[in-house]
């Protein structure tokens, strides 16, 4: 690219620093929490007529039939789409606009958009309506520069990623929106430092593991058989046998932060016995079930059959070596680990446009956690696929969660360079 284009592309997005502000802003006063899936409509038909105002095409998806949608809360996802003045490649921009919940210790309205020392407050300003505001002003000013394009450039406002993205991206990518040849690269926005390529993620496996007992009188224990000791072995195996074993394994994926780049198990929640009764008194039973909701996240070198094989067989044992043990496990979720090629042209593209920028090397990392290009790569077949974007990954999801505005900017500068060279098929 030359230099003098790139100046002027930069004094562009320069010259719209409060526009960026302001749209993010407004961005963040959709209260789109999921769940349950609240202001989705109004949030994506907002951005539809932004960018139908700029020459884009948009379409609005209803992934009727997904988790959650109904009548009251639609998965409505918006697609807008700008072809060139010539044949060429696909650059499309994905960001999720649904939040989580609020939850308490803010110290600010988290839809209010407050701004404040050089940054944006509010829900879902790091993860990720900074990002998405981010890449809208990239490409309107790409469009502004009186730079030929040629191929197309779309842009997605998509729902449900927290709650696994099956009313989004997973929707789309079934019917053929993430997939070639309509699309050629991907950019999510998500925040993950504005010096950074994030190429993919670890796999994940959720899932509940019921012991079971039997019911007696709290008074003679004797008679019955209490499920919540039972849980408590497999938690005594989980801390003496499992967990030793998965710190000891290492992945060459580049996750971020190191200690993810271990195979870890989470613990999300025990529930056991009956509920206490009116006015907090215990119910005096035995309990004769308990249940406990697991988290493994699993690295690019294990198999999806593997880690479920593992806790089986320790279950297993269990049954073997203690009396009256038993259980059910039941499988609530699960995606096997992605990672798309450091040397691809959007990871490339993106590398170098983050060096003209910023002036350094960018870090090429993995993410702990998963998103949506879980989707792009295993449902669309789509693997030129990563996410660069705004943001601190560690801010998603806290109170008083923010986004740096001279981030956004820089942000905005990357991704607007990245769509040009990929655009023209400079990788």
């Amino acid at each position: 690219m030359r230099s003098d284009f790139s100046d002027t592309l930069f004094k562009i997005i320069d010259g719209r620093r409060e526009e960026l502000v302001e749209l993010t802003r407004d961005l963040i006063r959709f209260p789109t929490v999921n769940p349950p899936g609240e202001a989705y409509q109004p949030c994506g038909e907002f951005i539809g007529r932004r960018l139908a105002a700029r020459g884009f095409d948009i379409e609005f998806v209803r992934a009727q039939g997904t988790p959650g949608d109904s009548d009251r809360y639609p998965r409505i996802n918006v697609i807008a789409r700008r072809a060139g003045a010539s044949a060429g490649p696909c650059v499309h921009f994905n960001s999720h606009i649904d939040v989580v919940q609020t939850g308490g210790g803010w110290t600010l309205d988290p839809f209010a958009g407050v701004v404040r020392d050089g940054k944006v407050f509010g829900r879902g300003a790091s993860d990720m309506k900074g990002g998405l505001a981010a890449s809208i002003i990239a490409v309107e000013a790409l469009i502004d520069s009186g730079v030929e394009l040629p191929g197309a450039l779309e842009i997605s406002g998509t729902v449900d990623e927290e709650s696994g993205g099956y009313g989004g991206v997973h929707y789309l990518a079934e019917r053929g929106w993430f997939s070639s040849p309509r699309v050629d690269h991907v950019i999510i926005p998500e925040p993950l430092n504005v010096d950074r390529v994030c190429i993919g993620h670890r796999g994940v496996w959720w899932a509940e593991i019921e012991t079971h007992g039997r019911i007696a009188h709290g008074s003679m224990p004797f008679l019955g058989d209490c499920a919540v000791r039972h849980m408590n072995a497999v938690l005594d195996r989980f801390e003496t046998d499992l967990l030793p074993r998965l710190a000891a394994r290492h992945t060459d994926m580049p996750v971020v932060p190191s200690g993810a780049r271990s195979s870890t198990l989470n613990i999300n929640s025990i529930h056991g016995g009956q509920a206490e009764q009116q006015g907090g008194y215990p119910a005096p039973c035995v309990p004769d079930s308990c249940r406990m909701v697991i988290d493994r996240r699993l690295l690019i070198e294990e198999s999806m059959e593997g880690v479920k094989g593992e806790v089986v067989d320790l279950l297993n044992r269990l049954v073997e070596e203690r009396a009256g043990f038993s259980y059910s496990i039941r499988d609530i979720f699960e995606v096997i680990p992605t990672m798309a090629d450091r040397d691809g042209p959007v990871a490339r593209t993106t590398a170098a446009a983050i060096r003209r920028v910023i002036g350094r090397d960018p870090e090429i990392i993995c993410s702990p956690g998963t998103y949506d290009q879980k989707h792009i790569d295993r449902v669309g077949k789509l693997k030129d696929c990563i996410a660069y974007g705004p943001g601190i990954l560690d801010l998603a999801h806290q109170p008083d969660e923010y986004v740096s505005i001279d981030d956004m900017v820089t942000s905005a500068k990357v991704m607007a360079l990245a769509a040009w060279a990929l655009l023209h098929r400079i990788a």
